[in-house]
């Protein structure tokens, strides 16, 4: 921080920016209290963090946790945002010490008791390994997870449709390029919504 601040106001609003957009809180508050210690004030652009895309629904955020009572009862168990693959940060920090749960996109669709059964205490990566274009970028930043976190295990979420077995594949595929061994389960859901 000591580098940024002598390059100026606009450059640390950069820096401060930066770090906001990609879901570095833990960094942008070490870079907060650098300049508090320092008797600097934050430049005025960092009050309102620009977007590169222009949407604020892609901007990483930590979600409250919610009481199993409340989601047991429709309630949502979705504790981070986004929770698209392609729009991830992998230096997310609520990926920290995490359970992972990768999912393909219709399995929410079909399980009517997603959230309570799967979602709970878990962090959601979704993607359809038939329709998403970048299945290699995908392995890649799935890879980059797992390099950067504590992953404690991974549940993966598959429909019964031979092409969902994609959901499986990106998976191995990333755990295989990273290196790293993590506890692996996978369920298959039928298109009649049970567990099969």
């Amino acid at each position: 921080m000591a580098n940024i601040v002598q390059q100026g106001p606009g450059t640390i609003a950069a820096h401060l920016q930066h770090l906001r957009t990609h879901g570095e809180n833990k960094l942008h508050q070490i870079a907060l209290d650098y300049l508090a210690e320092h008797g600097l004030s934050v430049p005025a652009a960092e009050t309102v963090p620009r977007l590169a895309c222009g949407c604020p629904g892609t901007l990483s955020r930590k979600l409250e946790v919610k009481a199993e009572a409340e989601y047991s009862r429709g309630g949502s168990a979705l504790r981070q945002w986004p929770v698209q693959l392609q729009l991830l940060n992998p230096a997310a920090e609520y990926f920290d010490d995490a359970d992972l749960l990768v999912s393909a996109d219709c399995v929410a669709h079909a399980y009517g008791s997603f959230h309570g059964d799967f979602l709970a205490g878990k962090i959601l990566v979704v993607f359809c390994p038939k329709l998403d274009q970048d299945t290699a970028g995908y392995v890649r930043k799935l890879a980059a997870i797992f390099q950067q976190h504590t992953i404690r295990s991974i549940t993966i979420l598959r429909m019964s449709v031979p092409c969902c077995g994609g959901t499986v594949s990106i998976v191995e595929q990333a755990l295989a390029l990273s290196g790293q061994k993590i506890e692996t389960t996978v369920k298959t859901i039928g298109l009649d919504g049970k567990i099969e």
